[in-house]
């Protein structure tokens, strides 16, 4: 064949070839399809996640109870301390010298209960020698009226002894009044539980109290954070001085999109990854709780959606995920950290919501507490008209 046929002769097809190129693909496709279509119908469509997750605790805030001086502080920011542990002391002196003018106090009150129960036995006493001076007063008037018949006594000397008689009476009178008087403020206690003795106890006890307070010691075990407070510096009561995070309570507030939250119910198991450690460290907690309301409803400034431009946005809701505890010492986290959270909405036998049990209300609260304190004020005053 010459070069001129081989030439003008037509090169084979392609079509077979790229028909079989797009078989394989449509076949890829497929199957990809299939795949998701399966993966969807079994585990998807029970996932719901988002990346809107942060880590949250609580703050306990430090706050004196009591004015004073720091004289100093012995912790810093991001140290571990233990419940119990000293953190801030204050200037002692000023609640020496309250407490042992309390322990004055009480130590006179103590020797004038004393007086009184002393005072009460001399009106006693004082009650016997009247009465005996009233029944002289009356033999005496006895004797005169005898004799008066004879002429030996005169009607001077008879009414002498009417008025002897009369002022004995009332000198008897005014000692029982003496006697009661006393009886009112000693009958029916000791000097130990004498109402003055109690409340220069109680003085007692809240000086030992102030002074107690001179030092700010650590309510939970956590890591130091905020600290501000300064040796030297003048404090008052209620003013923040540190924060400690309990890093082994922490949770993760997780804000879902509204449509999201059909099929959340309380206890589902949710899978976590934190940015700071990445996807090889995972952890496992569960639904707890749902917020009341979306954050926008809490804000400063809630949105006012009233108006003939409004624009409907998706809201989310905070719901609450609690961490395993081991996961949790293992792999520490820190408040405000970003997380991704995947509930698994498979297991439907949870609440929506969880039910709040009923709590009364302040008016009632506050009606009680003062029914409280009437009743207590009845008991004190009927025990000590006795």
């Amino acid at each position: 064949m010459s070069a001129t046929e081989q030439q003008a002769s037509p090169s084979p097809s392609p079509a077979p070839r790229r028909k079989k190129i797009l078989a394989t693909l449509g076949v890829l496709f497929a199957l990809a399809g299939a795949g998701f279509g399966a993966y969807w119908a079994l585990v998807g469509r029970y996932i719901e996640e988002t990346d809107n997750a942060y880590v949250q605790g609580n703050v306990v805030q430090v706050t004196p109870q009591i004015a004073g001086t720091v004289e100093a502080v012995h912790v810093q920011d991001t140290d571990h301390v233990a419940a119990g542990q000293v953190l801030v002391q204050l200037d002692p002196a000023d609640a020496e010298v309250a407490l042992q003018q309390a322990e004055a106090q009480l130590a006179q009150t103590v020797r004038e209960v004393r007086t009184l129960y002393a005072a009460q036995k001399q009106s006693k006493a004082n009650v016997a020698v009247r009465e005996a001076e009233l029944a002289r007063a009356l033999d005496d008037l006895k004797r005169r009226k005898s004799l008066a018949d004879s002429g030996a006594v005169s009607a001077e000397e008879i009414r002498h002894a009417e008025n002897a008689v009369a002022a004995a009476r009332a000198a008897l009178a005014a000692a029982n009044e003496q006697l009661a008087s006393g009886r009112a403020l000693t009958e029916g206690t000791d000097v130990a539980n004498h109402p003055n003795v109690k409340r220069a106890a109680a003085r007692v006890e809240e000086a030992l109290l102030a002074r107690e307070r001179t030092t700010l010691r650590a309510p939970v075990s956590g890591e130091i954070a905020k600290r501000n407070v300064q040796v030297g510096q003048r404090i008052n009561p209620g003013a923040p001085l540190m924060a400690i995070v309990p890093l082994d309570e922490l949770w993760v507030e997780a804000n879902f999109k509204e449509s999201q939250l059909r099929n959340m119910r309380i206890g589902q198991p949710v899978h976590l990854i934190a940015d700071l450690y990445g996807s090889k460290v995972e952890y496992q907690g569960k639904v707890v709780g749902l917020s009341a309301g979306t954050g926008s409803a809490f804000a400063l400034l809630p949105a006012q959606n009233a108006t003939g431009n409004w624009i409907k946005v998706v809201q989310r809701l905070p719901v609450r995920i609690a961490l395993d505890p081991k996961q949790l010492a293992e792999h520490p986290l820190r408040i405000g950290l970003s997380m991704t959270a995947e509930v698994d909405l498979r297991d439907q036998g949870g609440e929506p919501v969880r039910a709040a049990a009923a709590h009364p209300t302040r008016q009632q609260l506050a009606s009680h507490r003062n029914l409280q304190a009437r009743s207590r004020i009845e008991a004190i005053i009927a025990a000590n008209l006795k």
